[in-house]
């Protein structure tokens, strides 16, 4: 961490919720203690069978709560005490039940009556079995509560303790102090962080374009622009200054990001044009081919029965190949994403050297997979390597792809 943000204590409101992998949250208290932040920990019914009060308070140094009616503390409203006076709430790990509670502003503990009385920010990290995780349920708590703010870790594909592999295993605790720290530099009034990316400049593409025909109708695609907006605010986390150039979406603006809203690929071509010059070039966008090459200033009128309707398309600028082809202005790192229905790596690598890129994120988009959903799983791909990651939250891609993006200008520095 910078030392913009150690000169100030950042306090962390650590709970634990019940989980096997509780016992985790024990480093995660080490590293943050480390770091030089002061946690205080609050242990939930469930979180006490996996982890004692005692082990909680050596680690952190400090007091740990756990019932809500004690009277020492409520005497002076304790709960509430607690819920204004640190600046981040962090939930390692965050069980099924836990998740419901909070989707639903449930209020039956000192756990949960301090995520409901709180207006800091929250960090989940979920940890439970796969078909948990999997369940309707469980992901309609998961949309709840990421449309309220509240920010996700993992969880990740592995082994999980019930003997079974899947999706639903805690992250690691470093990669979960990571993460943290990253939220809190960019997020709870400390001066931005001065990460490994900090001094470059980041160009990120986002979600899908729209293509006029006449003034009611258009040619577009079903990207979310989740993905791309992810990435954008994981590169400012680490210190770049990000410009996002976005397509229509239903998204929050990424905090601490310059957006530029577009809507065709020639304006997000221009916009892309705009901003260069720059260090890195992340297209995500999923931008349309081809555009109308005559847009009817009316609208077209539907054809009498057995008569058809013809179109005649141009072709939209390739910003990735304007990117990669650019000279000068060529950004030093130029990542493009491959959306393939099928032979999905073999397609990847073609892209690759057609485009002139540096790197591709090739994903499966066959029978609707991807777009609009929470979840992706990608082949990170190179002229020299290829990596090919677990199922991952979009918002896990972002923050790894981030971290690769810096390993590589540290590596160059190196």
């Amino acid at each position: 961490m910078s030392n913009n943000t150690k000169s100030k204590k950042i306090r962390i409101l650590l709970i634990i919720t019940g989980s096997i992998a509780a016992v985790k949250a024990l480093d995660v208290i080490r590293q943050l203690k480390t770091n030089g932040h002061v946690v205080s920990v609050v242990l939930s019914k469930g979180g006490e069978q996996f982890v004692t009060p005692m082990s909680c308070a050596a680690l952190s140094g400090n007091k740990v709560y756990q019932d809500i009616f004690s009277l020492n503390d409520e005497s002076e409203m304790g709960h509430i005490r607690l819920s204004r006076e640190h600046d981040v709430i962090a939930v390692i790990p965050a069980s099924a039940d836990f998740l419901g509670k909070m989707a639903n502003g449930l209020a039956d503990d000192l756990a949960s009556t301090l995520c409901l009385a709180s207006d800091k920010p929250v960090i989940v990290a979920p940890a439970m079995n796969v078909k948990m995780w999997e369940h309707v349920a469980v992901k309609r708590n998961v949309r709840t509560l990421k449309k309220d703010g509240v920010h996700f870790i993992g969880p990740v594909q592995g082994d999980l303790a019930c003997g079974e592999h899947g999706f639903g295993r805690m992250s690691e605790p470093d990669e979960i102090v990571n993460e943290i720290e990253a939220f809190i530099g960019h997020s709870c009034g400390v001066n931005k962080r001065k990460g490994p990316l900090s001094g470059l400049k980041a160009l990120v593409t986002s979600g899908p374009t729209q293509e006029k025909i006449d003034p009611v109708r258009y040619i577009t695609n079903y990207s979310s622009g989740k993905q791309g907006h992810a990435i954008a605010s994981a590169l400012s986390m680490l210190g770049a200054e990000v410009t996002l150039v976005a397509g229509p979406n239903n998204l929050t603006n990424p905090e601490g990001v310059q957006v530029v809203d577009v809507v065709s690929a020639q304006e997000m071509f221009d916009a892309c044009e705009a901003v260069l010059p720059v260090d890195i070039a992340v297209c995500s966008a999923a931008v349309a081919d081809w555009r109308a090459s005559d847009i009817s200033g009316q609208k077209i009128k539907k054809q009498h029965k057995g008569e058809s309707l013809t179109f005649t398309f141009s072709e939209n600028p390739d910003i990735l190949v304007s990117l990669s082809k650019h000279g000068k202005k060529r950004p030093k790192l130029v990542i493009g994403f491959a959306a393939e229905s099928e032979h999905v790596v073999e397609n990847a690598r073609v892209k690759l050297e057609q485009k002139g890129c540096d790197w591709i994120v090739a994903n499966d988009v066959s029978e609707g997979k991807v777009f609009e959903e929470d979840e992706n799983t990608v082949h990170i791909i190179s002229r020299t390597d290829q990596e090919d990651w677990p199922k991952l939250s979009k918002e896990h891609v972002a923050h790894r792809l981030a971290a690769k993006i810096a390993g590589n200008f540290n590596n160059k520095e190196g």
